[in-house]
């Protein structure tokens, strides 16, 4: 009976052992298998929000068992692949920022966006001067920086400035007979702050440069005495472009990617890379305008008393329309360096180098004179260059000085309000202009 009793005692020792193996064996299973771990992440920052020219410290935040490498992307670009990154901007915008981490067990994404903010000079409207340098600078709210350009750099423009353009948040200005800090100057287009000047560079390659047009940072067009040169500041080369030839000094407009300039009675274009114009457009009169349209394509005044509106991608004239014989002679060829006309979308304006402003509704052939500025405005003496509208506010700026000599200095920036039955001063911001080149929009730009 003991032996019984015994030999159940064992067995069941030994179903329990086989019990117990069985369990050791499935824990074993369990811990061969292997759980993938991809990492967490998450971009830890302090504030958001920065002027141009701050910086954000951009650190990954990551819980991983193994090594991780990481990726940072702003707006689709990779610009790091640290575990840490230093964000600096130089124009305004909201900035989209993706860190992406990857393992051996998976790759894994989040993202923020920064806002930078804009930049003083982003928006509002500059006066371009001859003498001393100027850039003077009229903020949307109506705050005058008489030499922004000085204020922010230290340094001047070269002499007799004559131009200016704005693309890809750069500002180019040219002066006509360098010196300072160039033949051309290339400026951050919010701050002013100087990136580039070329004086040796275009010495000797160009001729009292008046004008300037860009298609893209090696695709740099300078009007000077002979003509429309396209210059490379990547290798210093400045190519002559056939055809241009005796260029008038005045603006040239940008539309559909090409340059449309004026030669007498022709509208040449000009397409980058190309050392040759790509094509022509005849007037009947010498050409005394040409301007980008807010459609996209390009009115040209003529001598002849006409504005068109022609295609830009196609060269085709959509249309003219004649102005009244009292405005004509307002588009006359002068020695004004800025265009003979200015547009709000299909409304145009224009004053030539007398006082008196016309305006002309390009669909209803109907043109009338606005004001006499000396009828509202003291000291209007000389109209060094033509008046320009804001492309926004509708309203228009006029340029006048009191007279040649030390009347100069006596000087006004008029802003007329043409929306009324009767012409009214908006604004009048006196001695801030040493004989004006022009007036330009930051608006226009866009």
């Amino acid at each position: 009976m003991m032996k019984i009793k015994i030999m159940k005692k064992f067995y069941l020792v030994l179903l329990f052992l086989g019990m117990f193996v069985g369990v050791l064996s499935s824990c074993s299973d369990d811990d061969d298998k292997y759980i993938p771990v991809p990492p967490i992440i998450n971009i830890v920052s302090g504030n958001l929000s920065m002027q141009i020219g701050d910086s954000i410290v951009l650190k990954a935040a990551v819980a991983s068992p193994t090594a991780t490498t990481f990726s940072w992307m702003i707006d689709s670009t990779e610009v790091s692949t640290d575990s840490i990154y230093v964000f600096k901007s130089e124009y305004s915008g909201l900035f989209d920022v993706r860190l992406t981490a990857e393992n051996v067990d998976g790759t894994v994404s989040t993202a923020t966006t920064i806002t930078v903010q804009a930049g003083k000079y982003k928006n509002g409207t500059f006066v371009l001067s001859e003498n001393s340098s100027l850039l003077t600078f009229i903020s949307p709210e109506g705050k005058v920086t008489g030499d922004a350009y000085t204020d922010e750099n230290g340094t001047k423009l070269g002499s007799v400035n004559q131009d200016l353009f704005i693309t890809n948040h750069k500002m180019y200005i040219v002066s006509q007979n360098g010196g300072g800090d160039g033949f051309l100057v290339i400026a951050n287009a919010e701050t002013l702050k100087k990136i580039k000047g070329f004086q040796g560079e275009l010495s000797g390659k160009v001729t009292w440069p008046t004008h300037v047009a860009v298609l893209g940072d090696d695709d740099i067009y300078l009007r000077d005495g002979s003509g429309v040169k396209r210059f490379q500041p990547s290798t210093g080369e400045v190519t002559l472009i056939q055809g241009t030839s005796k260029a008038r000094k005045n603006t040239m407009a940008v539309a559909d990617g090409k340059v449309f300039a004026t030669v007498g009675k022709t509208v040449v274009v000009i397409e980058a890379g190309k050392d040759e114009i790509s094509g022509t457009i005849e007037f009947d009169g010498d050409v005394s305008g040409v301007i980008k349209a807010s459609d996209g394509n390009i009115w040209v005044s003529d001598a002849a008393g006409y504005i068109t509106k022609v295609d830009a991608r196609t060269y085709a004239k959509l249309g003219n329309s004649k102005v009244s014989d009292e405005a004509k002679s307002v588009l006359a060829v002068s020695y004004a360096a800025a265009p003979s006309i200015t547009a709000k979308d299909d409304t145009l304006y224009m004053s030539g180098l007398s006082s008196k402003i016309y305006r002309h509704v390009f669909g209803s052939d109907k043109t009338d004179l606005m004001v006499n500025a000396k009828d509202l405005v003291e000291n209007v003496g000389i109209v060094y260059n033509t008046c320009a509208v804001h492309p926004i506010t509708g309203e228009v700026y006029f340029n006048s000085i009191k007279g040649y000599g030390v009347n100069y200095k006596v000087n006004n920036i008029s802003v007329f309000n043409f929306s009324g039955d009767e012409p009214k001063l908006s604004a009048n911001y006196e001695n801030y202009t040493a004989f004006p080149a022009g007036t330009f929009f930051t608006y226009n730009f866009e």
